[in-house]
């Protein structure tokens, strides 16, 4: 049943100059970075968005919204950082966001101008609902902004993106109204939002139709889709806003977002994909990266994937039914629509043990995607050994988890020295640890927990003088067997302000304590940002 598409895995990651060229050719608009990082708990520095978008790039992801530049010098920092770096193995676009505000727009400008391919996204809501109650507004300031916006974006730049906000909830005619205003003044990408999730694929489609019938020049330029999953619609109203006739979909890695999250890119992709003879549309994905990017953005934002999650979830291509198992033995096709292998979960053989030497392990990272020299190698074999010397065999899965755990950019603040944990049937477990400050002393504190997690993360806020309020706690494993590698992540908050941390190690424990206090780093750079963020209503 596998096509020739799933067997080649890519469309040879082909990119035409100029997005919606090719009728059949949906462009993938990824903004993972951008609406998938307003996630609660969610905050990836500069190098760890960098991280991730060229591994988007690897992907061959057409667009890359980097970020909101406006929001923080850090947003500005990052999307100016993946402007200028990530042009391998093609530059995608890569697009910042704007509200319809000058500032906003020179700022994106400013973030994206070293792109090789920049892109401005700008948006104002078009729905009675937010002109009335979020912007205090009138239907003709709308227009006038939205005039005033894109034309003020297209004197940067020729790729212009506009957005009405909450287009769903909105009169259709006066939405059709702003939408021909903005291409007038010369926006090329026309994105329809369903900001809040609220509409069902039946009406999506009809919009967009009567959208094309009622602007003219929407003919000319490329009609995009921005769903949310409130209702557990973004994919499905995302493929019936193709199937009306847009080209551009956007979405996020593992459907990460606000709420409920965006639609899943590997979702909407490996649809195409695997229903091409059908539907005759497919992307320019590289499909056998999907695992990869989605493990890599899991570790990072702390967000697990749930294990019944579509195409990337652990049990997307398990079968325990003995039934199910007879047939795929037999012949894969009978219970499995898709090759696990297009979408990157080929089997490793990759073996290495504690007897390995550091040139197997770059040449193991190096086969992986990884290019890893000089003082990093070291620190990476180090801990390689530390490792192989609690487990027999190290698998793919443990080394990339032991490399983005342990060579990516840490995050300033508090870091963990040592901890102490005596256990017993007999009496409450205690902990011992020392954290290290963001003013580089050393602090030591001790507490008694209900189990040995507990006690040490009690003990580490009374190191820290923190008083965290613990909202997530996940254990799951790396690998399989006794001596997997543990991973956990935590999401704390402190001072109404969230953060997320995760760490990997064979020792749950270690790994709980180290997960603990990159949250609680987080949680407090966030808290000290509190006062001067600016809250922005997005698409």
């Amino acid at each position: 049943m596998s096509t020739e598409n799933e067997q080649d895995g890519s469309r040879n990651g082909a990119s035409s100059d100029t997005v919606g060229d090719d009728p059949d050719r949906v462009v993938i608009f990824d903004t993972t970075l951008r609406d998938g990082e307003q996630s609660p708990g969610i905050s990836l520095n500069t190098a760890e968005k960098l991280e991730i978008a060229q591994q988007l790039a690897r992907l061959g992801v057409d667009v890359i919204e980097a970020g909101f530049p406006i929001t923080s010098p850090g947003d500005f920092e990052a999307v100016q950082s993946i402007a200028r770096e990530v042009v391998d193995p093609a530059p995608p676009i890569v697009a910042g966001l704007a509200r319809t505000h000058v500032a906003d727009i020179d700022a994106a400008w400013g973030a994206v101008r070293d792109a090789e391919r920049p892109r401005i996204h700008t948006f104002i809501s078009t729905s009675d609902i937010h002109i009335e109650h979020q912007l205090q507004s009138t239907r003709e300031d709308v227009k006038g902004q939205a005039r005033a916006a894109v034309a003020h974006a297209k004197q940067y730049l020729d790729d212009v993106e506009f957005s009405p906000m909450d287009a769903t909830r909105a009169d259709v005619e006066f939405t059709a109204e702003v939408v021909q205003i903005a291409i007038d003044e010369g926006a090329t990408t026309i994105n329809i939002p369903d900001t809040v999730g609220y509409t069902m694929p039946h009406e999506y489609q009809a919009f967009l139709e009567r959208l094309y019938a009622m602007v003219p020049g929407l003919h000319g330029v490329v009609l995009s889709v921005h769903c949310h999953d409130d209702l557990g619609l973004a994919v499905a109203n995302s493929f019936a806003g193709v199937l009306a006739g847009a080209r551009q979909v956007e979405c996020a890695i593992n459907g990460i977002g606000e709420r409920a999250g965006n639609a899943s890119l590997e979702e909407i992709v490996m649809l195409l994909r695997t229903r091409h003879a059908d539907i005759g549309l497919d992307t320019g994905i590289n499909t056998r990266e999907i695992a990869r990017t989605s493990r890599l953005v899991s570790r990072l934002t702390g967000y697990p994937v749930q294990p019944n999650k579509a195409i990337v979830g652990a049990n997307a291509f398990a079968h325990e039914s003995g039934i199910h198992q007879d047939g795929v033995l037999k012949e894969r096709s009978t219970y499995e629509i898709m090759d696990a292998t297009t979408v990157g979960l080929a089997t490793n053989s990759i073996v290495l043990g504690k007897h390995s030497g550091r040139h197997a392990l770059r040449a193991a990272l190096e086969e992986m995607g990884y290019a890893v020299e000089g003082q990093a190698l070291n620190t990476a074999f180090k801990r390689f050994k530390e490792i192989a010397d609690k487990k027999k065999v190290l698998t793919a899965m443990d080394l990339e988890a032991l490399v983005t755990d342990e060579l990516r950019s840490e995050i300033s603040g508090y870091s963990m020295e040592f901890f102490e944990v005596e256990a017993s049937s007999r009496r409450p477990p205690n902990a011992r640890v020392g954290v290290r400050g963001p003013d580089g002393e050393v602090s030591e504190g001790s507490f008694t927990g209900d189990g040995p997690i507990d006690a040490v993360m009690a003990a580490i806020n009374a190191a820290t003088g923190l008083h965290a309020q613990l909202r997530d706690f996940k254990i799951g494993a790396v690998t399989e067997g006794q001596d997997a590698l543990g991973e956990v992540s935590i999401v704390v908050v402190v001072d109404g302000s969230s953060g997320s941390g995760q760490a990997v190690s064979t020792d749950i424990v270690e790994a709980a304590a180290k997960a603990y206090v990159r949250a609680l780093s987080v949680a407090v750079q966030r808290a000290q940002q509190a006062e001067s963020a600016v809250a922005v209503p997005t698409p």
